[in-house]
């Protein structure tokens, strides 16, 4: 039998079946090089603080980069009687430095060592997150750049409502995206707050310095309350927040390619490298990339829920159900770095379909809003210019004709204000065109947005 690094207390063995199902280690083995990083800043804090001598700090510090070459080398040996990647680490520390491999774990507890690596390991998983989304918004930003004149129906209700710009439709997606990244800058605030020195739950009688160890793993903050420091967890959930309000944008935009590409629509070709075939229909061309996109948005939702449930019922302060925190975050952010990844790389090959998008534009008087605002703007309260175009709408579908094709007097039955001046106004290019205010689908508002956003996008870098 292994002697448990805790088992002074225990005569008797656990039962192989609660080995095998408490053991983390087959998971928790990810974060070998958070576990790393803070054991060698605690290691370097004993020594300074007079803990341990100095060469002992130093001697820790220099078995722990060799347990940490083997481990990316390979040739570690992982023993699942060890529990989790603390003991196996702290044991073949052991086995390298001899008995003062033993001190490293003075003043901490594994609750607060599990925490901060964890914490270290959602802080970094955030900033590739972070990364990846600068770069969609990078590539929404040079699409839109090639498409300030392409037009498309804009929708509500997922029926044909007004015509914007392509470009403006994408930087929708792009002021999501940003969002998105300024969610996580503003969460890794709470993330990067060290928890060591905690210890178990009470802190320690050791005269430590949890700043000194924050500062040695890049931590701007510590911990305020021993007991919060070990049992908060809501860094991960507000991660998985963030991670799960991601997906759903991403969700969205693969909707719209998904109708997009259906050939009843036809506004984009999907790229050979992001879809799939069918079995049996040889013309199939499926948006499958997408599809799978959307769906694994629940995945995500699933692990949001999933800690939430964990946590709701939790007395103060660590308890052993949290160790089932992990899984769902490595699982989440899997799923949301590689989504965003595979985003930004599709959207940079897909092929847009203007004559297409400019088709649709005939569909649905989008233009009747001209009509109705070009009235109000002579005068007519916007109600009863709402209603005249309302009545003119209803003539030209009647006469399977387009609201522009009705005649001059035909559009005066409905009121004496129209002039001749009304058929300019009722262009597909006059409507966006005039729409320059900030925000709006205009050529200078859109220009606007897109130097904004590049102005961001270079700050950050």
């Amino acid at each position: 039998m292994t002697k448990k690094m805790w088992g002074g207390r225990f005569a008797g063995a656990a039962a192989a079946t609660v080995e095998q199902y408490t053991q983390s280690e087959s998971f928790d083995r990810a974060l070998y090089r958070e576990d790393i990083a803070g054991s060698k800043a605690h290691a370097t804090m004993l020594g300074q603080a007079g803990i341990i001598s100095p060469d002992e700090a130093e001697e820790l510090v220099r078995g722990l980069d060799a347990v940490l070459a083997e481990i990316e080398a390979g040739t570690f040996v992982w023993r699942r009687e060890l529990e989790d990647v603390h003991m196996n680490i702290e044991r073949r520390l052991t086995e390298i430095v001899g008995p003062v491999g033993g001190k490293l774990h003075t003043a901490r507890s594994r609750n607060d060592q599990v925490a901060l690596d964890f914490r270290l390991h959602v802080s970094a998983r955030l900033d590739v997150w972070s990364g990846e989304l600068a770069r969609l918004v990078d590539v929404l930003c040079a699409r839109a750049e090639e498409h300030v004149s392409t037009l498309l129906p804009g929708c509500t209700h997922l029926q044909p409502a007004q015509p914007v710009s392509l470009a403006q439709h994408l930087l929708a997606y792009a002021m999501m995206f940003r969002r998105d990244f300024e969610r996580l800058q503003d969460g890794l605030k709470r993330v990067r707050v060290s928890p060591l020195g905690a210890a178990a739950l009470a802190g320690t009688t050791h005269p430590i310095s949890p700043a000194q160890v924050a500062e040695g793993v890049g931590f701007p903050a510590t911990f305020a309350n021993s007991m919060d420091a070990v049992s908060d967890r809501d860094f991960a959930l507000e991660a998985l927040f963030c991670g799960s309000v991601i997906m759903m944008h991403l969700s969205r935009l693969c909707e719209e390619l998904i109708l997009w590409a259906n050939p009843n629509f036809g506004y984009v070709r999907l790229p050979d490298a992001y879809s799939t075939g069918s079995s049996i229909m040889p013309q199939k061309k499926n948006p499958d990339v997408c599809e799978l996109m959307r769906g694994k948005t629940g995945r995500v939702y699933g692990a949001l829920t999933s800690l939430l449930t964990l946590m709701k019922g939790l007395p103060l302060t660590y308890n052993r159900d949290m160790q089932e925190d992990k899984e769902p975050f490595f699982d989440a952010d899997r799923t949301v770095s590689s989504s965003v990844a595979i985003m930004a790389d599709m959207l940079a090959v897909l092929e847009f379909v203007p004559e297409a998008m400019r088709r649709a534009l005939g569909k649905g008087f989008l233009n009747a809003t001209e009509l109705a605002d070009y009235l109000a703007a002579k005068g007519l309260p916007f109600r009863e210019a709402h209603h005249a175009t309302g009545a003119a709408v209803a003539l030209a579908e009647n006469k399977g004709v387009a609201l522009e094709d009705l005649g001059l007097d035909e559009l005066r039955s409905f009121s004496p204000l129209v002039e001749q001046d009304v058929y300019a106004v009722l262009t597909f290019e006059a409507a966006v065109a005039r729409r320059n205010l900030a925000g709006g689908t205009g050529p200078a508002s859109v220009a606007g947005q897109l130097a904004e956003l590049r102005a961001w996008l270079a700050g950050i870098r």
